[in-house]
């Protein structure tokens, strides 16, 4: 037998050897169509080519693409597990030709490895052509030999191909195989065209128009081919089966889901196991190119199909988590052909444990509420639209599994009940908001999160993506379009842009449209679940509806990351050096630089900031790779994480965990596991360098550490060195000589400041005798010392007295722009005068309040140096009183 994986390497062997570039498949999350939810054909990934807006460095490729059609207007999720054909998940096998080769040879390509490589019988092919493609009929005859009869003439779009209103465009031929007439249907075309005897396995599209304004289409300069063949439907015709399911993957597949269930693959159970298999394939592969579940977007459709295919494992009797024990079978059959899968296999498999204990208890809540309603119903009665809606916004039970757990039974739903409860729930929910105070300023926000939903963040996987802007704000109005110049506010569709939450910034950068319009974002917000882009535009106009490419600035990103994973490994780090009473306050996380809050009552010493500082570089040298798993709050706190300080929790979280560390076996063996919504380095070697900057309090009991990582702390310590080396030069010195230099240099300073003070001591007290006066039988010595620094006056003062020569001392310093007096009191004047009195007259005379001492040696001042000898005059009067 042919097997899956042998039919896609022959398909791209065949092509490579017919000079075509095997070109890997694209992830699920289109990049460059914000139209898509997922990627649904091979030629996604092509698009820009197509279409001129980009080049490449081949003209022809080949890919085996995965595919996804679960949501949006390409959505099989209700079929899925109940027809022979209908996947959420799907192969698409292509070639392409970008202005090389057109219908001839793509004729010859697929003529040649169908008959020959693939061996199919030429009798049990047919071929369906655009009715007005008389080049691809007469094609079909030469190099096929195919009779007219077997050429069918289409006049519908079935067979015109259009990548949308207007672009590129053309005829397109599809390969049909007969089952033969055992099988009921008739050829495409026929009235009994929808029966399963003739199945499309190949669709060859001819690009050769461009369409423009109604009516008009021209040809192309270089038309080209887009091909697509399903891997599924085409290992069922190599492989001798009717049915996809019956291919040797989804075998696979459902054995081990029949022998973990312990229900036959084939029994009453079938088409339960057959939804099992589909889902675990789409959400394996959704969870490895970066999607996971959540309540909103891309998110949401995942858990859609996860929680489908947990409610038919439920039905088939399993009561433990069955999807995480299939992961390791589908990795076994499809991982060497898309190694995505065995990298991202840890975190399939917990998710799926997740998803599935989280939703089994309330699938089993939920399933006792339907029971008990329809018990209610008469057969065939449709359940009532509220009940539904209760299921839904209670349990998490999408309308579509309402429906198909009904469909066994055959009882519909009333989906205009529900409709009409969901629009209930959203009236009172803004109603609510709109009396919330101070928040209904910005009921703008709440408007439009009604009218569009939320953004879809992907900046975790890109920082480059298409979008589609879905509203334009300019002076707190919604508009149709802004000019260059204006102040926006811009939401889109999706965006690699983060916005502010958690102590991480805004992203900034660049988002610009084909037709030249250009907005600059200098700030991305988050409100009510929207990202909202600050910015201006800076040329052309932005309008809802444009597609554009949304461009974050990528050096200032990745500075952003280097500190927000530098905040997580200071964390761990100053618990393990002051105690585990250490815990976020705050957090700022810039480009630049990143601030600190922790719970701390007293000073860090600088031996604690060394070891910390060193420590965090130790764990930046391990270079470890920077993991995030998904987990509820509960779990992850468990497990040993920490939550950090502004998050907000929903039902998952993200856990990032970076460094080793054996000894944290409470963390499972690593150095920091935090609760975190943040952007991070891919491995810890991408922070670089980290130092500490500054240590302080900011309030009771919390002290701030400002740090700097990466080129920022480069910076810093360039800096350093540089004044360093201007030290050394000046001191005439090499820098390891400035320390013991700088010492000597302040005890010379030291020891001359002390003889200068007794050089101006000597000077104050010398001659004292001519300079005392006698006011009211006391002698009186009153003295402006001018620049002596006023903490020598004290000194002075007592010298004086000492000196025998004064009964009282009245001093004035006027260093540093104020006047700073002192009054002494010698043993002869003690009971006559009072130091504090005095030296309260002479600082009302330089404008100061108050002053205080003992009353024998008082001390005061005023701002007003240049009133010194009214200070002193103010002391003469006060003894003469």
């Amino acid at each position: 037998m042919t097997s899956s994986n042998d039919i896609r390497a022959t398909f791209l062997d065949y092509f490579a050897r017919n000079g075509h570039q095997v070109v890997e498949s694209s992830p699920l999350v289109p990049r460059n169509d914000p139209t898509l939810m997922f990627t649904n054909s091979g030629m996604v990934q092509f698009k820009n080519v197509f279409t001129g807006q980009e080049r490449r460095p081949y003209s022809t490729a080949t890919t085996a693409q995965k595919c996804v059609r679960a949501g949006g207007k390409h959505n099989d999720l209700d079929n899925v597990g109940y027809t022979a054909r209908h996947h959420t998940f799907f192969e698409m096998l292509g070639n392409f030709s970008f202005g090389d080769y057109f219908k001839e040879q793509a004729i010859t390509h697929a003529w040649t490895l169908l008959t020959k490589d693939f061996a199919l019988p030429k009798e049990k092919l047919l071929v369906t052509v655009y009715s007005e493609d008389e080049d691809a009929a007469a094609l079909w005859r030469k190099i096929a030999g195919l009779p007219d009869q077997r050429i069918i003439r289409i006049p519908t779009s079935d067979n015109f191909w259009r990548m949308g209103d207007t672009g590129p465009c053309g005829p397109c031929s599809e390969i049909f195989y007969d089952h033969g007439p055992s099988i009921p249907g008739g050829p495409p075309g026929s009235p009994d065209e929808d029966g399963d005897r003739f199945i499309e396995i190949w669709n060859l599209v001819f690009m050769q128009y461009e369409e423009g304004p109604p009516g008009v289409r021209a040809p192309l300069p270089r038309p080209s081919i887009d091909t697509g063949m399903g891997l599924e439907r085409f290992a069922a015709i190599l492989q001798g089966v009717h049915d996809n399911y019956d291919t040797d993957t989804f075998r696979a597949l459902i054995a081990a889901s029949a022998e973990l269930v312990g229900q036959a693959a084939d029994g009453p159970f079938k088409a339960s196991h057959r939804v099992v298999a589909d889902h675990l394939r789409s959400g394996s592969f959704l969870i490895a190119d970066g999607v996971l579940p959540s309540n909103e977007g891309r998110g949401y459709v995942l858990r859609r199909i996860l929680r489908r295919a947990m409610r038919h494992a439920q039905m088939m009797g399993s009561r433990e988590p069955l999807l995480a024990k299939l992961v390791p079978v589908l990795v076994r059959q499809m991982g060497a052909a898309y190694p995505e899968l065995v990298r991202a296999q840890p975190l399939i498999e917990e998710t799926f444990r997740l998803e599935e204990t989280r939703f089994r208890t309330l699938l089993d809540r939920g399933l006792g509420l339907l029971a008990e309603e329809t018990g209610r119903l008469g057969e065939g009665q449709p359940l009532p639209g509220e009940v539904a809606f209760r299921l839904y916004d209670t349990f998490g039970f999408p309308l579509d599994l309402t429906q198909d757990a009904l469909r066994a039974e055959g009882r519909p739903v009333d989906v205009e009940g529900f409709e009409a409860a969901m629009a209930e729930q959203k009236r009172r929910a803004r109603a609510a908001w709109a009396g919330s105070g101070e928040a209904a300023t910005e009921t703008l926000w709440f408007d439009l999160k009604e009218q569009i939903g939320a953004s879809e963040f992907l900046g975790y996987s890109t920082e480059s993506a298409e979008a589609e802007i879905l509203a334009v704000v300019a002076d707190g109005k919604v508009v149709d379009a802004a000019p260059a110049g204006t102040e926006v506010a811009v939401i889109l569709n999706q965006t690699p842009f983060y916005a502010e939450s958690g102590g991480q910034v805004g992203d900034t950068g660049l988002i610009t449209a084909a037709d030249g319009a250009r907005i600059v974002v200098r700030d991305t917000q988050k409100k009510l679940g929207l990202f909202v882009h600050l910015g201006t535009v800076a040329h052309g106009e932005a309008k809802p509806g444009q597609a554009v490419q949304a461009e974050v600035d990528h050096a200032r990103r990745g500075e952003i990351r280097a500190h927000h994973s530098a905040t997580h490994l200071l964390h761990e780090a100053l618990r393990r050096r002051l105690g585990t009473h250490v815990a976020q306050k705050g957090s700022l996380n810039a480009p630049d630089r990143l601030r600190f809050d922790v719970s701390q009552p007293t000073p860090m010493t600088p031996e604690d900031l060394a070891w910390v500082e060193g420590e965090v570089n130790a764990r930046i040298r391990q270079n470890t790779a920077v993991t995030t798993r998904l987990m509820t709050p509960e779990a992850a706190v468990e497990a040993g994480a920490m939550a950090l300080f502004g998050e907000k929790y929903g039902d998952e979280v993200r856990v990032v965990g970076m460094g080793e560390d054996p000894a944290a076996t409470e963390k499972h063996g690593v150095y920091s596991l935090e609760l975190c919504g943040g952007t991070h380095v891919a491995r810890t070697g991408d922070i670089g360098l980290f130092k500490i900057v500054s240590e302080g309090a900011v309030s009771a009991g919390v002290r701030r550490i400002e740090a700097v990582t990466g080129q920022s702390a480069l910076t810093l310590v360039e800096g350093a060195e540089r004044t360093l080396r201007d030290a050394a030069a000046a001191l005439k010195s090499t820098t390891a000589e400035v320390p013991a230099r700088v010492t000597a240099l302040l005890e010379e300073r030291r020891r001359l400041e002390r003889d200068v003070a007794e050089l101006r001591k000597k000077l104050a007290t010398g001659g004292a005798a001519a300079e005392v006066e006698e006011v009211n039988g006391l002698r009186l010595a009153l003295r402006d010392l001018g620049d002596t620094p006023a903490k020598d006056l004290k000194g002075i003062a007592d010298a004086i007295l000492k000196g025998g020569t004064a009964d009282v001392v009245a001093l004035v310093s006027t260093a540093e722009g104020k006047a700073s007096i002192v009054v002494g009191i010698g043993e002869a004047a003690k009971g006559r005068a009072d130091a504090v009195a005095l030296v309260r007259a002479a600082s009302a005379a330089v404008g100061g309040k108050g002053g205080g001492g003992r009353p024998d040696m008082a001390q005061a001042g005023g701002p007003e140096a240049g009133k010194a000898n009214e200070a002193l005059a103010a002391v003469r009067q006060a003894v003469a009183a």
